[in-house]
């Protein structure tokens, strides 16, 4: 569907970025290849690939020539002067490329993979579900790619009858779901899985031991195995409901170790990052956590800077 101009400028006032690059291409009529011709004429050298990560929401341009190249779209694109990089919200400082947030909200708003593969599973909205603590350890690898994902989750119904539950996972720019491995731990077995290679994600089902009426808990472990995608910059969970305790905890590889670590919150993956606290690594220096207690609806994560 082609966009309006009244709608480019609603969207250039309001963000987020990614949104108002994709209004502006589709208003323009640009074609992704066409518009990397006329940066190329301009001096400036960006791929398609990453043209479509940005007008996508998987990675935010924010290195000293990704900016630059935010602003030879704005002439490409006919739009105001830093129309769009006032929506980076970098003030035109150099930084890391960083993925953007892996929330199951801005996940629906980029692609609808997630929703559909939902939907392919027969999910509910919430599964019959609520969480009351769920502790997760992320670690990466040598290459700075992220290696594995844990889960111990403990889980109440409010409804009867319930059997299942439906983990998600999207790996960075690269990721390859067909050989990310779905590894049922405690509690549980692995039921049907579906991916979705343009994004990445892949959605688990895994099958409990019991049928749990309404009021019962239920504690089990998961995990996924991954290391196909590329640098990962940053790790956000989402939370489409309030619930229980979080725990994060990251670890690095001894060979790529970050410089800064960073927990964050937002209220929606297009809100501005709120609530930033620098965290150190401990455990001889590799790792780093959170803790929330009592999560409300948004987005919580840690992210790191690699030089």
């Amino acid at each position: 569907m082609r966009h309006t101009e009244a709608e480019l400028s609603q969207v250039l006032h309001t963000g987020p970025f990614h949104l108002a690059l994709r209004t502006a291409l589709s208003v323009r009529g640009l074609p992704l290849q066409r518009v990397q011709h006329h940066l190329a004429h301009r001096g400036v050298k960006v791929g398609v690939t990453s043209l479509s990560y940005w007008q996508q929401g998987a990675r935010r341009p924010q290195r000293a020539e990704s900016l630059r190249a935010v602003k030879a779209l704005e002439e490409v694109l006919e739009l105001p002067g830093n129309s769009l990089l006032r929506l980076l919200g970098t003030g035109g400082r150099p930084d890391t490329d960083r993925p953007a947030a892996r929330s199951y909200r801005s996940l629906l708003e980029s692609s609808g993979a997630v929703e559909r593969l939902l939907a392919e599973l027969g999910s509910p909205v919430d599964g019959g579900l609520h969480t009351v603590g769920h502790h997760e350890r992320v670690r990466l690898g040598p290459g700075r790619e992220l290696r594995q994902r844990e889960s111990q989750h403990v889980v109440r119904a409010h409804r009867d009858d319930i059997d299942r539950y439906l983990a998600v996972y999207r790996g960075d720019p690269g990721c390859d779901p067909a050989r990310v491995t779905v590894a049922a731990r405690e509690n549980c077995r692995t039921g049907r899985v579906r991916w979705d290679d343009g994004t990445g994600v892949l959605v688990a089902e895994l099958l409990f031991d019991t049928r749990l009426r309404s009021g019962d808990t239920y504690l089990f472990g998961y995990g996924f195995d991954d290391g196909t995608g590329g640098p990962c910059g940053e790790y956000v969970r989402g939370f489409s409901f309030g619930g229980g305790q979080y725990v994060l905890q990251v670890g690095f590889d001894e060979a790529a170790l970050p410089v800064r670590c960073r927990r964050f919150a937002q209220v929606s993956a297009g809100a501005p990052r709120g609530a930033r606290t620098d965290l150190t690594l401990t455990g001889r220096h590799r790792t780093v956590h959170l803790v929330e207690q009592g999560v409300r609806p948004g987005l919580v994560g840690i992210d790191w800077d690699w030089e």
